[in-house]
């Protein structure tokens, strides 16, 4: 239950109108509800000729109690009615004032639980928008230690559990208290001895329910942990189906994800039957505690020493069978909330995460480059083994570097620590003297632009993927940046132009168009530093000259660092550096290098061989 606090205190704030209303209907539900139910006294009284007492009225202000007042001046008005127009016109009276107090009771039920949805909804979206708002934030270094599939199924399946766990039992958690409490009231008000009683037999019947609501939340942590691992295993299916078919996988990959999914049944099926006790415990329970207390009352009465009549422990007993549905629907939330705190846990794994990428707290403003980027003594790694060591190297504006080596030496390593993609351990990376870690990651990334090995494209149309992080992007500025990339033709021969919808992930494109509109989107957004990562590498000849043809008129007038496999891409470089492990060992232009005879002139060898 602290849990659930908790939980309540981070996201209902902002709906505390809400939460008033639906309280105030609560209360006048219950009050209406226990009104209509004592009219059950006088209706017996009538029928079975019980009351042959005469009343007088009673002032508010005489010494008797509230109780005895209130009990007299109604058996007065009652009386009265009988007197008037007789035990039957009295009968339909006294049900059609019952028809109206439990229209006004039912309408305050419905309103009660109208203004919670609310309340529910908005922490639903709250909880996913924070979600998807913290995913945007946290660093790259982040991604590389979790599973995709993990991270959608807490976004999908365990924000979905809170909304059935924990927001569905909002409503029972607050209404069942105010009923339940007014309940008991009336009962102490009608006979405290005979309460008493029935209070010492409560606390065991949630003592079972407690013990087995224990249980469940353990059973529902795994059940969510597996069904993180259907989703991981679907997320890498749907990435590497070429891979699949051309090994004639699918055998394979169909047992496994069948194992692990009859693995998350057998465990959720557990679970969900546990789950459905509740209800038939909490009955079961709630008929002994109605026939316990039948008993001893009815024991009572029958020897005369009970303190109530016939009618009011009938009355007692249907106010007391009223408590037994808010218990059961307490201990239904009871069995409801560990499942979703079990989904809050998971979701909090990610909400609570460190942003280990700390931001200055008072920034220097970085704009566009005007003296050279540094790397002054940077050490770098990812986790036990160092990746860079002692990176100095000095790129002066409108200068192109190339970064060369083999696979695992450090280049992609090198050029994420200018955009401050991750952060290094010793040494300093530096724009015009000022430490990236000394801007805001904004400004840092605002002067900078990117074109991967594989373009990053988004399912929509070529306009939003050219103007992607440029805002108000005209359609002119647009067309202009597909020109320089050597784009426009092929976008215009598509069905709807700049409207056409590229596929998820640019599938409906060729690598090379691919590449092409990563380029114009760099183009447009006018970097005044570049940074190429094997931009051609993954292309056939033809594609590799348009390609190589858009990023020479993007290179132009720009700082650029590139890193190449196909080292006649950078032949025209003003400085070549090549890497090996983790560190710079030649630097240079083309020819020098060459003549070097050393790492760069064995890489050319081995291509040229190719």
């Amino acid at each position: 239950m602290k849990e659930f606090i908790q939980i309540l205190r981070r996201f209902v704030p902002p709906y505390k109108k809400y939460l008033a209303l639906s309280t105030l209907f609560n209360i006048l539900s219950a009050v209406l509800n226990i009104f209509s139910f004592s009219l059950i006294v006088p209706i017996l009284s009538i029928l079975f000729q019980m009351e042959k007492a005469t009343y007088t009225f009673m002032p508010w202000s005489s010494d008797a109690s509230i109780k005895d007042i209130v009990i007299n001046n109604f058996q007065y008005y009652i009386t009265e009615l009988i007197n008037q127009y007789g035990p039957s016109t009295t009968l339909l009276l006294l049900g059609l004032f019952m028809a109206c107090m439990t229209f006004l009771k039912t309408g305050c039920y419905f309103l009660s639980s109208a203004t919670m949805i609310p309340i529910r909804t908005g922490i639903v979206r709250d909880i996913r928008v924070q979600l998807y708002k913290k995913l945007l934030s946290l660093p790259l270094g982040f991604f590389s230690e979790e599973r995709k599939g993990d991270i959608i199924a807490r976004m999908s399946g365990d924000v979905n559990e809170i909304e059935n766990s924990i927001m569905s039992s909002l409503d029972m958690l607050l209404k069942n208290p105010i009923l339940i409490i007014s309940y008991f009231t009336t009962l102490i008000i009608i006979s405290w001895q005979l309460t008493l009683f029935t209070i010492a037999i409560v606390p065991i019947m949630g003592w079972v329910m407690g013990t087995v609501g224990k249980k469940l939340k353990r059973g529902s942590l795994i059940a969510q942990g597996q069904w993180s691992d259907l989703m991981s295993q679907l997320e890498e299916t749907l990435g590497g189906l070429r891979i699949i078919k051309a090994f004639n996988a699918e055998k394979k990959m169909n047992t496994r994800f069948t194992e692990s999914n009859n693995l998350y049944r057998n465990t959720i099926n557990h679970v969900n039957i546990r789950q459905q006790m509740a209800h038939p415990m909490s009955e079961f329970l709630g008929t002994i505690l109605i026939v316990i207390v039948l008993w001893f009352g009815g024991t009572l009465i029958l020897h005369n020493n009970s303190t109530i009549t016939a009618p009011s422990f009938i009355f007692y007993l249907t106010i007391l069978y009223s408590v037994i549905n808010p218990l059961k629907d307490f201990s239904k939330a009871g069995y409801n909330i560990p499942k979703g705190l079990a989904s809050m846990e998971r979701v909090d794994k990610i909400l609570m995460a460190e942003n280990k990428m700390k931001i200055s707290p008072n920034p220097v403003p970085v704009g566009p480059l005007k003296e050279k980027i540094e790397f002054r003594d940077v050490c770098f790694k990812y986790e036990n083994q160092w990746v860079l060591q002692d990176i100095n190297l000095t790129i002066e504006k409108g200068k192109t570097v190339a970064l060369v080596g083999q696979s695992g030496s450090g280049k992609s390593t090198m050029v994420d620590l200018i955009p401050r993609y991750y952060d290094v351990q010793q040494g300093a990376v530096l724009i015009d003297g000022i430490n990236v870690k000394d801007t805001t990651l904004h400004d840092l990334r605002s002067i900078m632009g990117n074109v991967n090995q594989e373009a990053i494209l988004f399912n929509d149309t070529f306009y939003n993927n050219i103007s992607f992080g440029v805002e108000n992007a005209t359609m002119e500025q647009v067309i202009e940046a597909a020109k320089i990339a050597n784009a426009h033709d092929f976008i215009m021969a598509s069905e709807n132009g700049y409207d056409t919808m590229i596929g998820d992930r640019g599938g409906k494109l060729s690598g090379g168009q691919r590449q092409r509109i990563s380029i114009a989107r760099a183009i447009l957004k006018n970097p005044p530093i570049l940074i190429l990562d094997e931009a051609t590498s993954a292309l056939d000849t033809e594609s590799e000259r348009m390609v190589q043809d858009a990023l020479e008129k993007l290179m132009k007038n720009r700082t650029t660092i590139a890193i190449a496999h196909r080292l006649s891409t950078i032949r025209n470089a003003d400085e070549i550096c090549v890497l090996h492990e983790g560190r710079i060992v030649e630097r240079g232009k083309h020819e020098d290098l060459l003549a070097m005879d050393g790492y760069y002139k064995k890489l050319c060898d081995m291509q040229q061989m190719s």
